[in-house]
Parts: structure tokens; sequence; C-alpha cells
């Protein structure tokens, strides 16, 4: 029976299942796996298990193999195509006037994709764009729009604690801030006392809230026993 292997793209990524087939693999271990837009580089998050029951329920893509010198060669030219990507795209930007905040490019592991990153306060039209970047790079070109908080986790910071972003660190996804939250916490309601970095309310008003909330529940009174 093939083992399941949990597999990370990125430090505070989201953990994926791959199937594990013979390999030997422990936890930190650097591999090459099977995606839909071909071969990634990823990190052993999870050692291999067996299936669950519902694990099984459907095929799983596959590790391919650990990865090698040559693999870690490759990261290093995809990481100098990012780079230029990421200049000529805020050049292109200028040119065309697009109201946009370039922050980020990344490339499939065979560099025959790249996807550029950004914020915006609404649509843009980068069809222009776009085809500039296709002439230069001669590669499938992506644009994906994102949230300041998503921009904030991919770009990685130091928070007003002194220790690094949330979101960067150990988050895999986000949830629901309100300021009610630091109501009940006592802590102030000065905007710029309770934002992170990205602008909006910190994350880690949501960690402790449970707690907080189980404090305001009243406690259930039991009446006298009946005779």
């Amino acid at each position: 029976m093939d083992t399941v292997v949990g597999i990370r793209f990125n430090p505070a990524g989201k953990i994926y299942d791959f199937s594990g087939g013979a390999f030997v693999l422990k936890a930190g271990d650097p591999v090459i796996v099977e995606t839909e837009n071909g071969l990634g580089f990823g990190m052993v998050a999870r050692p291999p298990r067996e299936p669950s029951g519902t694990e099984g329920c459907g095929p799983l893509k596959k590790v391919f193999r650990p990865a090698t010198e040559k693999d870690f060669l490759q990261l290093k030219k995809n990481a100098l195509i990012e780079t230029r990507a990421l200049e000529y795209c805020h050049q292109c930007i200028k040119e065309l006037n697009l109201k946009m905040n370039l922050f980020k490019t990344e490339t499939n592991f065979d560099a025959s994709k790249i996807t550029f990153f950004f914020t915006a306060d609404g649509r843009v039209d980068f069809r222009k764009l776009v085809k500039l970047l296709v002439k230069e790079f001669r590669s499938k070109i992506e644009m994906r729009q994102v949230g300041i908080r998503h921009q904030a986790k991919m770009c990685g910071g130091v928070g007003r604690c002194g220790r690094e972003l949330c979101c960067s660190a150990f988050m895999t996804k986000f949830d629901p801030v309100s300021i009610r939250m630091a109501k009940k916490q006592g802590l102030s309601l000065n905007p710029t006392k309770i934002s992170g970095v990205c602008g909006r309310l910190m994350c880690c008003l949501t960690f402790e809230n449970d707690t907080y909330e189980k404090r305001e529940r009243p406690k259930s009174r039991k009446g006298p026993k009946a005779q």
C-alpha cells in the first residue's frame, strides 16, 4: 500500500498530501513532486503514513523523487528570473500608468510559467501588460490579484511585538478579526495600536478570543432537586 506524505511548498503554506511511493522520507526532506502545473519543488512537512479511509477515496499526485543538487541549481536560476521579471514588470506598469501594486513574482519549477502577484483598489485591465510580458519572457503569464493580508504573508516582516509576522511564520489561513475582540480583551481601540503592518486588525486578536468569550458566558445554575 502506498504511503501518504504531507508536502509544503512555502514555509507557512498549506500542507498537501501526496503519494510517497517507496521513497524513505522524513520531515524536512526536499522533494520533487507531480503537480497540475508540472513538476514542483517542496519540503516534507509530515512524514509518510498509511492512508486513512477518507484519504484513499481518490488518487493522489506522486512524489517524483528526492531533490538533487541539480534541482537546487534550478531554484537559483528561477530566483534570477523572478528578480528580472519583477523589475521589468514594474517598468511596464509605470509606462502603462496602471494603478496596481506589484510586490512578488514566482515561477514554477521548470520556469515555463511566471505568476505576478499584486494588490489594487479595484479591477485592473492588464491585457497590454500581459502581452509585453509574454513577448519578453516567452512563458505563460498569470496575473494574480490578492488582498493586503496575503501581501503581508507573502512578503513577511516584523510585527509591533518584535517577532516575525504570525501570518508568514505559521498561519495557513486567515480567520475573521473584529474590533469587538479588542474590546473584550481590554485593549486600546486606537487603530494604530491594534493594526498590523498590513493596516488591518492584528490576526493575534483571534488567538485568545475563545478564552475571553468563555469568561463572559453566564454559568448555568441548576435548580433544587425535586423531592
